[in-house]
C-alpha cells in the first residue's frame, strides 16, 4: 500500500464513522422525542443510571453510593402565590361593587410556598407534590448546580396530590423509577429534599408499614387515592414532593406528608408510591390529564365494628365491602352487588380500601381487572371494564388554554377549573407582564381580569379588542386574583 492510498483509506474510514455518528445520534434524539411515558425516556437516555447491574448493597448497609446517585437530580421548587391582606378603612368601589381598591393595603401581596422535586428525565421533566404548586403564578425550579428555571405545570393531581412540571434543559441528571411493589416493610429507604430551605438534605429511614389511608386528601367526587409508604426517614416542610429512594437510587415514592401535631417531624412520614407516582406522570405526560379507571362502587373496610354498624352478618374478617355499585359502572355489568367483600384484583391480595384503590388506580378507561370477592362467604371471581367518570371509556385530554399576547402583556384563557372555584363565565389570566402601564397600575401575574371599563371578558381575545378600543383613555380592568379576592386597577392606555 503507498501512502497515497493509505491517507486515502484514512479519510474515508472518518467520514465514515462520523455518519454513522450523526445518525445514530438522530436515531436516539428521535426515539426519545416520541416517547409517551417515563418507562421509553428512561431507558433511551444513558444518563446518571447505575450502569453495573451486579451492584449491591456494600455490606454494613452503606448510603454513600445511593445518596451520591440521586442528590444531583433533587431539585428545589418555588411556587409564587397571591395573598389577601386585611384593607384599611372602606373604598367606594369595594362598598358598591365588592371589588377591592388598588391602593394602599388592599393590593394583594405575593405568596411563597418551597418544596422539592425530582427529575425524571434527562430533558428536564420534574416530579413534586400538587400541593407544593398549587395556584401558582409561577414556578421556579433551582437544580443543585444553583441553575434557575422558570417551570411549565404540565400537569397536576389533586387526587393523587401528584403535578408533573417541565423546564427547558437538556443532559441532566435524572432518577429512575423503581418499583414501589418490591418495596418490603423494614427496608432501608433515604428521602432527599429541602427541608426549611436546606438543600439536598439526605436522612435515612426503614419502611414502617406499606397502602397507609390516612384520610389527608380531599376531593369533590371522593376520588381521591391514599394508599401511602410510611416511613421513619425524617420529613419536614420542604421536603414535599422530592423522592423516597431505594438503596440501588430509584424512586419508590413522593414525599407527601407528616404524621405531627407541631408541624415538624414527629417520628413518621408518607410518601406516594411509585406504582401511582409514575402511572400519573405517564397520564399527565402523555395526554395532559390522568385517566382514571373506575370500578363503580362505594366501599369500606371489613372490621369488628362493621357488623354491628350495618346491621348485617358479613361473613368475611377481612376485606373491602362494597357499599353501594353505581348503576351503568363496570362493577355492575360485572354483577358485583351490594354486600360483596372484594378479597383481591388482578391475583393480589386487597384486604383494604387503599389497596385496593391503589391497584385500581393503576389502570386507565376501559382496561380490563379481575376482581375476587365473597358472597356470603363463597369465593369467586369476575371480570370488570373499567370506566371514567363520565361512564365511558374514552380518554380525557386536557384542554390547552389559549395565549394571546398584547403590549407585553401575555393572556391566557381562564382555565375550566379556575371556572368552576371562582364561579365564573369566563375570563383571562396575566401570565406576564413586561408593560410599565401595567406595572405602574400594581397589576400582578395572575390576575384574572373579568370586565375592562364596560366590556365583559371571556377570553383573552375579548381583552385584546377591548384595549385596542379604549386606546387613549384611563379605563378602570376589574377582576379576582386566584385566591378569591377581587380588585380592580385604573390603567392609562
Amino acid at each position: 500500500m503507498n501512502r497515497k492510498q493509505f491517507f486515502l483509506g484514512i479519510v474515508l474510514a472518518s467520514l465514515i464513522g462520523g455518519l454513522v455518528a450523526v445518525l445514530g445520534v438522530g436515531l436516539l434524539q428521535t426515539n426519545q422525542d416520541t416517547s409517551t411515558n417515563f418507562t421509553e425516556k428512561q431507558n433511551a437516555s444513558l444518563v446518571n443510571w447505575l450502569n453495573d447491574e451486579s451492584f449491591v448493597v456494600p455490606e454494613g448497609i452503606n448510603f454513600v453510593a445511593s445518596a451520591a446517585q440521586v442528590t444531583p437530580a433533587v431539585v428545589h421548587v418555588r411556587s409564587t402565590v397571591s395573598v389577601s391582606r386585611s384593607q384599611q378603612g372602606l373604598d367606594p368601589m369595594e362598598e358598591l361593587f365588592g371589588f377591592r381598591s388598588p391602593r394602599g393595603e388592599s393590593t394583594p401581596r405575593e405568596g411563597r410556598s418551597s418544596g422539592s422535586g425530582a427529575v425524571i428525565s434527562e430533558d428536564g421533566y420534574i416530579v413534586t407534590n400538587n400541593h407544593v404548586i398549587e395556584n401558582a403564578s409561577k414556578v421556579e425550579i433551582t437544580l443543585e448546580d444553583n441553575r434557575r428555571y422558570t417551570a411549565r405545570v404540565i400537569g397536576a393531581d389533586p387526587t393523587t396530590d401528584l403535578a408533573l412540571l417541565k423546564i427547558e434543559a437538556n443532559n441532566l441528571p435524572f432518577i429512575p423509577f423503581g418499583d414501589s411493589d418490591q418495596a418490603q416493610i423494614g427496608e432501608w429507604v433515604l428521602a432527599v429534599g429541602n427541608p426549611y430551605e436546606l438543600n439536598s438534605t439526605v436522612t435515612a429511614g426503614i419502611i414502617s408499614a406499606k397502602s397507609r389511608n390516612i384520610g389527608i386528601l380531599r376531593d369533590e367526587n371522593n376520588l381521591q387515592v391514599e394508599s401511602f409508604i410510611q416511613t421513619d426517614a425524617a420529613v419536614n416542610p420542604g421536603n414535599s414532593g422530592g423522592p423516597l429512594v431505594n438503596l440501588n437510587g430509584e424512586i419508590i415514592g413522593i414525599n407527601t406528608a407528616i404524621a405531627s401535631r407541631t408541624g415538624g417531624f414527629s417520628g413518621y412520614s408518607f410518601a406516594v408510591p411509585s406504582s401511582i407516582a409514575k402511572k400519573v406522570m405517564d397520564d399527565l405526560l402523555e395526554f395532559g390529564a390522568v385517566q382514571r379507571g373506575l370500578l363503580g362502587v362505594t366501599i369500606q373496610d371489613v372490621n369488628a365494628d362493621l357488623e354491628e354498624t350495618l346491621g348485617e352478618d358479613i361473613k368475611a374478617d377481612r376485606g373491602v365491602f362494597v357499599v353501594e355499585v353505581r348503576e351503568g359502572s363496570g362493577g355492575e355489568e360485572a354483577g358485583l352487588k351490594r354486600g360483596d367483600v372484594i378479597i383481591g384484583v388482578d391475583g393480589v391480595d386487597t384486604y383494604t380500601t387503599s389497596s385496593l384503590q391503589e391497584r385500581v388506580a393503576r389502570k386507565r378507561p376501559g382496561d380490563k381487572v379481575v376482581v375476587k370477592f365473597l358472597r356470603d362467604g363463597k369465593e369467586m371471581e369476575t371480570t370488570a371494564t373499567l370506566k371514567n367518570t363520565s361512564g365511558d371509556t374514552k380518554v380525557v385530554v386536557k384542554v390547552i388554554p389559549k395565549i394571546t399576547e398584547f403590549e407585553g402583556v401575555v393572556f391566557e384563557d381562564l382555565k375550566v377549573e379556575y371556572q368552576e372555584r371562582l364561579e365564573l363565565e369566563g375570563g383571562a389570566t396575566i401570565t406576564s407582564i413586561d408593560n410599565k402601564a401595567w406595572r405602574e397600575a400594581g397589576v400582578q401575574e395572575g390576575f384574572i381580569i373579568t370586565k375592562i371599563g364596560r366590556t365583559k371578558i371571556l377570553n383573552g381575545e375579548d381583552v385584546v379588542k377591548a384595549l385596542k378600543s379604549y386606546e387613549g383613555e384611563e379605563v378602570i380592568v376589574l377582576g379576582v386574583y386566584p385566591n378569591g379576592q377581587r380588585s380592580y386597577y385604573e390603567l392609562d392606555l
